[in-house]
């Protein structure tokens, strides 16, 4: 009985975020369009052409794929894109075989730190193509698909800043973002759980699968972690949603 009462009370606080978000996010699609019919280059006319889906569509059949992005550093405007992971998936497969990579040559000389971090020398972007020759490939990934990624700044952000450069325009796209997601389950602790002191978890990609019992993998590899992505959203939805949840309320 109790478990009955918790399930529609889940239900009705979906309901009603539904109906508290649904008139910002249903303009995706009527954007997208706008965009098609505006844009000056022939990628993003077709990306844009592709469209997405109405916001009321459950999120279990909505085609989706996971985006990761590597960069130079944090800041859009002065670091750049190093390398980009796509993996297509939907709530009950991923497949992995369709999946894809690239290296992309930065516009401005790498960071010993950032070497560090992604783990990409000079050597390895030596012969990368920069973003302007992949982005084509990249779209076609993208098209007719939600883009998930976990932390919606840094995809959003860089491709954006990318696009203006290379491109002259804006890329813009709606996103679902595990991150939030997660920040969403854990926003806040109880008033007696800050009173001893306890600390607020870990919203980063591989401490968040780790409260779903998935398996470690590598960090900051493109590829690897649009899978990770894609594993992450897959339990999220199993345990806080329904099947047929919009994918308005998940997307931003």
């Amino acid at each position: 009985m109790i478990q009955q009462w918790r399930q529609r009370l889940q239900k009705h606080i979906r309901r009603w975020q539904w109906h508290r978000r649904s008139r910002l996010v249903s303009e995706w699609p009527a954007y997208l369009a706008d965009r098609q019919s505006n844009t000056r280059d022939d990628r993003l006319a077709r990306y844009f052409g592709a469209g997405t889906m109405d916001a009321q569509t459950p999120i279990s059949e909505v085609p989706l794929v996971a985006l990761d992005i590597e960069t130079t550093g944090l800041d859009p405007a002065r670091d750049s894109i190093v390398s980009i992971g796509v993996q297509p998936f939907t709530l009950g497969r991923i497949r992995v075989a369709d999946s894809r990579y690239w290296t992309v040559k930065p516009r401005r000389a790498l960071s010993g730190r950032s070497v560090v971090y992604h783990r990409l020398t000079h050597s390895d972007l030596a012969e990368a193509p920069s973003f302007d020759e992949i982005i084509g490939e990249v779209l076609e990934q993208l098209a007719g698909r939600l883009v998930v990624v976990h932390y919606t700044r840094i995809e959003r952000e860089f491709l954006d800043a990318a696009a203006r450069h290379y491109l002259k325009e804006s890329l813009l796209f709606p996103l679902i973002d595990t991150m939030a997601i997660e920040a969403y389950q854990h926003r806040r602790l109880p008033w007696f759980q800050r009173l001893i002191g306890r600390r607020p978890v870990s919203l980063r990609l591989h401490p968040s699968r780790e409260r779903y019992n998935l398996p470690p993998y590598q960090a900051h590899h493109a590829l690897v972690d649009a899978l990770a992505t894609a594993e992450l959203l897959q339990a999220q939805i199993a345990r806080h949603y329904e099947p047929d949840t919009p994918v308005g309320v998940l997307w931003e």
